[in-house]
């Protein structure tokens, strides 16, 4: 587990030093070839859409981004094409990607096929894969067909905070996560499905045990059901 822990916080380390980067660069691009408004050396604009040699939009950046023809997730025959036909039923996945939030305040980068690879804002946009539990703050990366991949953030569940990092497995499940909430969850889980790892603290009552007892420790499920404990919160 202590092997996962530094993967973890290498992650989180990449993960930061990647995003001032692109802020700095950001930066540049604004100074080199923005204009200011007022002359007191203040660049003001609603949005900017950076293009590649090709034509195609790359880079959107804004409050909120400003809208791509060349964007899939706001294009629906596109979206259907690309997403639906993985269901068995595409048309009830179309009619929950019309509540999708595709939005956000802040970058994105687009695929030369016009998938989402890179967000960084406020709120990010839903996976395609379904909503958000709350509107999420932060950073995430995407796969070449637009499947979250992995993210960084805070999330806001109704007035109370969860900041996390996920990393999603080839299904689209997530695979690896380090989680901390209000409520006094603090916990990685490794694995995906009814097979999973926990190591952590957990409150008495939590879904991610199902205890009606407080947890503080290791746990391993197979198949949805426990088959090694070790829970050394105070009273067990």
């Amino acid at each position: 587990m202590s092997t996962n822990a530094e993967q973890l916080a290498r992650t989180v380390r990449w993960l930061q030093v990647y995003a001032a980067l692109m802020t700095i660069a950001l930066a540049v691009l604004f100074v080199r070839g923005g204009t200011t408004s007022d002359g007191d050396g203040v660049l003001r604009a609603r949005g900017l859409i950076i293009e590649d040699e090709a034509g195609r939009e790359r880079i959107l950046i804004g409050a909120p981004i400003p809208e791509a023809a060349n964007r899939v997730r706001t294009d629906e025959a596109r979206a259907r094409e690309a997403w639906a036909s993985r269901y068995p039923d595409p048309d009830a996945y179309m009619g929950y990607y019309q509540d999708y939030s595709h939005e956000t305040n802040g970058m994105l980068i687009l695929g030369e096929d016009g998938f989402d690879r890179l967000v960084v804002g406020d709120p990010a946009p839903d996976p395609n894969t379904g909503r958000r539990i709350g509107p999420a703050t932060g950073l995430v990366v995407n796969d070449a067909q637009g499947f979250e991949r992995t993210g960084y953030g805070l999330i806001d569940r109704d007035g109370q905070y969860s900041v996390g990092l996920g990393l999603d497995t080839d299904r689209i499940e997530e695979g690896l996560t380090l989680t901390l909430h209000d409520d006094g969850l603090i916990a990685v889980s490794v694995g995906h499905g009814e097979d999973q790892v926990l190591l952590g603290s957990v409150p008495a009552g939590h879904p991610w045990t199902g205890l009606a007892e407080a947890f503080q420790g290791l746990m391993v499920r197979r198949d949805g059901e426990i088959v090694h404990m070790m829970n050394f919160a105070e009273g067990n």
